[in-house]
């Protein structure tokens, strides 16, 4: 196994002086040197060979010796600098601190044949100076969750880290999982995870927030040249102009995750801005969920669930605080106000119009019209009027037959019966789309096809995680493997995996790990 290393981030930006692995505030820097512990017995689980192509690696790469030892923190492959790195945020609409990579080590900045790099970070690796109370670590619980996830986001078309590789540690890990004084051991695991960098929001939000304006500047002008072409090469670095050309970007970037969480019923569950990438991508796979029936105040995540601060119909406007949030971390460097400002007006007109974009074509419809806006609207309220789950539903939608005994065919309902007044009002839904259909040129089959693309047959489900968990936990990784491969083809039918298409099971209605989950690793 040959990788080779480019690490940019270490190499061109402040490090932490202090070398101890003790916990404190770090100053003045981006990164703090440090190794990942060694483990007992580690054991490859699963790898992505998608994600391992990234790199140049190939089955048998991924099979080595090396690769387990490397990718379960016992081995430092030459050129590897391994860091965690230091960042700030907004928790749940409150300012933080120093928060850092608590129970994350990068390993380095992989340089693949195609000359892009790829920075590899362990999950799960040990202690950081920026862990505080807990111990780096992680449980085979969150690292099953994380790996599949990332790499079920790749295959629907979602931008998201990748993960390379799940290994079980051979450790014993201490966790309290609802955070209810019942805590008990369960089995250590490492994630691999891929990103071209893991900068965050708050990475900039800490400099800011302690008046450390050069460090700053410094990381905005390592960011743009490294990261953004565009900005790069329009305008000249170190300008505030190109710090708002570069906000402006993160913000559009921003607006499509969020766009593309909608249309496949994601819920992140913790959008703090120390969660937010400033590559648009879905970062961290914490407490998130998939929505079963269509629910705009639902929630995963235990720790949310009073306020519901990041329930599914939230997400959008949360993304645009946060972009106020960054936009403030960088006024500093613009020191004027009505160039931010335009970006974050700008946020939520481009995500009104991807939004009708993206609704239209769940729905078969290559163009918008203005009274599209109708259909949309009546439809979200149908879905809401009972309990209807949101991916079976748009499914069932490319079928000849639109109608309400197709739609209990297709199993797209929780409840065995509905009213007369629902009935009424899909029948006058269906006949409101039937005629919007026929203004389009698509034939029927042409229709379904695009529409087929568009809805997934296969999500994660939050009851396909736990079970998965249940057996992998058992030592049984089979399911995580077959779970792998059919979020391979998630907008393909795969007869053979049907039953992992079914809606969700009256047992996992409330049961922990399938209707909500803590922040706890």
């Amino acid at each position: 196994m040959n990788i080779s290393f480019d690490n940019r981030f270490v190499r061109e930006l402040p490090a932490d002086p202090d070398t101890s692995n003790t916990r404190r505030q770090v100053y003045g820097s981006c990164y703090s040197l440090v190794d990942p512990i060694k483990t007992a017995d580690p054991k490859l689980v699963s790898f992505s060979k998608e994600a391992a192509d990234l790199l140049n690696l190939n089955e048998s790469d991924c099979g080595e010796e090396t690769f387990l030892r490397a990718f379960s923190g016992n081995k430092i492959l030459a050129g590897m600098q391994p860091h965690a790195m230091c960042y700030g945020g907004h928790q749940f609409g409150n300012w933080a601190g120093q928060l850092g990579d608590g129970r994350a080590i990068v390993l380095g900045e992989a340089l693949n044949k195609q000359q892009r790099h790829w920075t590899l970070q362990l999950k799960g690796a040990g202690p950081t100076p920026y862990s505080r109370t807990a111990d780096g670590l992680a449980v085979l619980r969150s690292s099953v969750r994380e790996y599949l996830c990332s790499e079920a986001m790749y295959h629907l078309g979602v931008p998201t880290t990748r993960a390379l590789s799940l290994i079980t540690t051979g450790d014993q890990v201490m966790r309290d999982m609802l955070y209810d004084g019942n805590a008990e051991y369960e089995p250590g695991a490492v994630v691999c995870r891929m990103a071209p960098s893991f900068i965050r929001f708050g990475s900039f939000q800490i400099f800011s927030s302690r008046q450390e304006y050069e460090e700053l500047g410094q990381l905005v002008d390592f960011t743009i040249s490294n990261y953004f072409p565009n900005v790069a090469k329009n305008h000249s670095i170190g300008t505030p102009e190109s710090v708002v050309a570069f906000f402006e970007e993160v913000c559009s970037l921003t607006v499509k995750m969020v766009i593309e969480w909608s249309r496949v019923g994601f819920v992140h569950g913790v959008m703090n801005t120390d969660n937010m990438s400033i590559h648009g991508l879905t970062i961290d796979y914490g407490p998130y969920g998939w929505l079963d029936n269509y629910d705009p105040d639902w929630t995963p995540n235990t720790t949310d669930a009073s306020h519901r601060r990041y329930r599914f119909g939230q997400q959008a406007n949360i993304a645009l605080w946060n972009c106020y949030q960054l936009a403030n971390a960088l006024y500093p460097l613009i020191e004027a106000t009505e160039p931010l400002e335009s970006a974050l007006q700008n946020f939520q007109t481009q995500f009104a119009k991807h939004w009708q974009t993206m609704m239209a074509s769940k729905l078969g419809l290559e163009s918008v019209e203005e009274t599209d806006k109708v259909l949309f609207e009546k439809l979200e309220q149908l879905l809401t009027a009972t309990e209807t789950d949101m991916t079976r539903f748009f499914r069932a939608l490319a079928n000849e037959e639109l109608s309400y005994p197709s739609l209990v065919a297709n199993d797209v309902y929780y409840e065995s019966s509905h009213s007369e007044d629902y009935l009424i009002q899909l029948d006058e839904w269906l006949s409101l789309y039937s005629d919007r259909l026929s203004r389009e040129s698509l034939s029927d089959g042409e229709r379904f096809a695009f529409m087929n693309k568009r809805n997934p047959k296969y999500v994660f489900r939050n009851y396909l995680a736990q079970q998965a968990i249940d057996l992998s936990e058992a030592g049984d990784h089979t399911m995580v493997n077959q779970l792998l491969e059919v979020f391979r083809n998630p907008y393909d039918e795969q007869p053979e995996f049907e039953h992992f298409a079914a809606k969700r099971p009256d047992w996992a209605r409330t049961k922990v790990g399938c209707s909500m989950l803590s922040c706890s690793s």
